[in-house]
């Protein structure tokens, strides 16, 4: 049971960031992010990343997998969306 809570809670924790690359994404727009923000973001992600693996938990490498596809996507919209006027 505590593995179920484990991944629902590392699910709604993975998704925090799908509404901001939807948005992003639909406007093409991304200047109100900061590089900064992304940058610790994908950084901690990693680490955390590297934490679940050597412990072996399956709700951390999992909820840390799709934060880092998400934050890699808006890094990669933050370098590559020209900025508005």
């Amino acid at each position: 049971m505590n593995e179920i809570i484990g991944y629902i809670g590392a699910f709604l924790s993975a998704i925090t960031f799908m509404p901001q690359v939807w948005q992003a994404y639909k406007t093409k727009s991304v200047g109100d992010l900061s590089i900064y923000m992304i940058l610790i973001v994908v950084l901690s992600t990693i680490i955390w990343l590297y934490y679940g693996i050597s412990t072996g938990s399956g709700p951390v490498i999992a909820a840390n997998t799709i934060v880092l596809a998400l934050s890699l996507v808006l890094l990669y919209f933050k370098l590559t969306f020209k900025k508005s006027s």
